[in-house]
């Protein structure tokens, strides 16, 4: 154990007890974002909805996955029905289908505060926000219904309707007492008749929500629901963001995770600077071995020369010629004829007199009774280098 971790061990488990110690007295936060997530706990999350949609729609609910485009091109037959959308933005494509739907009948439950323009003018309505000073109560206009009111005191958005179209049905309102007593209302649910079915859309889609349907002491809910005929509803849920596919999404999604994997990113950094120049020993520089295959050459060569023996170096010249040959030509030597000539002169391109010259200055190489002069060296090495060149 060397003396630098010795020092930097006990600073780094320090560290975490004091992220532990933060940890624990840590308070959680609630999530007061506007979701609308089947799957999230959170205030305004439709967990809750989710685990009782089945029981609200007498168990002839579907959920879908996909966007209305993709599901009535697989289902372009389907008979009347109910389509419940919650908080959603679709695009123009999967909007034709559904008021194709509606115009054969089905019918529309649309909880939502925003919507593009062509599709307000089709159906007749306008957006407003109202100058509430406080909290609001949501309240059905049927008189059967008008006791499930409904309390909006986190974050409401203040949305109603205006300019309605000549046929259009108000089924709900909002209502505000100011400091004076003074009562402000507003409407927030309508039944749009459409061809042979009808849209029935309400713009405070927290009614759904986790925290209003914890809080509520009525069955304000169910109420606005109720409305719908009672037979197949299919509830379009997908997610408008698509699902990250990051090994790190589950870290990411956890806070006292996220806090700990940067933890261990920060430490690994510090190890790194610290320890970027690694202790070791001095490597000795090792020489290469060098090439003498040269200067062998040139020794045997000098050798040769110094002894006067040309015979034997054209003997030799003559063997590393015919070696060449034999393995780079594919040309047997056994026999120095005229068919060796021939065939080398094809494979060499080169002419038949310098390669008959090559044969007589081989041939009298390889002799042993053979006079040999210095002059008839020096040919041999040019003549059968311009052959093997």
């Amino acid at each position: 154990m060397t003396n630098r971790f010795k020092i930097f061990a006990p600073i780094f488990i320090l560290i975490l007890v004091i992220v532990g110690l933060l940890q624990i007295g840590k308070q959680s936060v609630l999530d007061w974002r506007k979701n609308f997530n089947i799957e999230k706990k959170t205030p305004f999350g439709l967990y809750i909805f989710n685990q009782e949609s089945d029981r609200l729609f007498d168990k002839k609910l579907e959920k879908v996955g996909v966007s209305p485009y993709h599901y009535y091109q697989k289902n372009n037959q389907k008979k009347p029905h109910n389509i419940l959308i919650i908080q959603k933005e679709l695009d123009k494509v999967s909007w034709k289908y559904i008021l194709d739907e509606v115009s054969n009948g089905s019918d529309v439950m649309w909880f939502t505060n925003n919507t593009t323009a062509p599709l307000r003018d089709t159906l007749g309505f306008r957006f407003k926000t109202a100058s509430f000073e406080s909290n609001y109560y949501l309240q059905l206009t049927d008189k059967k219904l008008s006791n499930n009111r409904l309390l909006i005191d986190k974050i409401p958005d203040n949305k109603g309707f205006t300019y309605f179209k000549e046929g259009i049905e108000v089924l709900g309102k909002t209502f505000s007492k100011d400091k004076d007593g003074q009562t402000t209302m507003n409407v927030d649910f309508v039944k749009v008749p459409f061809g042979k079915g009808h849209f029935y859309i309400h713009s405070e889609p927290l009614v759904l929500t986790n925290y209003y349907l914890l809080n509520s002491k009525n069955k304000y809910s169910e109420s606005v629901l109720s409305y719908l005929p009672n037979r197949e509803t299919v509830w379009f849920v997908e997610n408008d963001a698509p699902l990250s596919m990051s090994t790190m999404r589950f870290i990411n999604s956890n806070p006292p995770l996220k806090y700990a994997w940067y933890l261990l990113l920060a430490s690994l950094a510090v190890f790194v600077v610290f320890n970027a120049k690694r202790k070791q020993r001095i490597v000795p520089i090792v020489e290469p071995l060098k090439n003498t295959s040269v200067e062998f050459i040139r020794s045997i060569g000098n050798l040769y020369l110094q002894e006067g023996d040309f015979h034997e170096m054209m003997a030799k010249k003559a063997q590393y010629f015919l070696n060449k040959v034999r393995m780079d030509l594919m040309i047997d030597t056994h026999n120095l004829d005229e068919q060796f000539i021939n065939k080398l002169h094809l494979k060499t391109g080169k002419s038949r007199e310098l390669i008959t010259e090559a044969v007589e200055l081989v041939k009298k190489g390889q002799s042993p009774y053979a006079s040999v002069m210095k002059e008839d060296l020096i040919r041999m090495n040019k003549v059968l280098d311009d052959i093997l060149k």
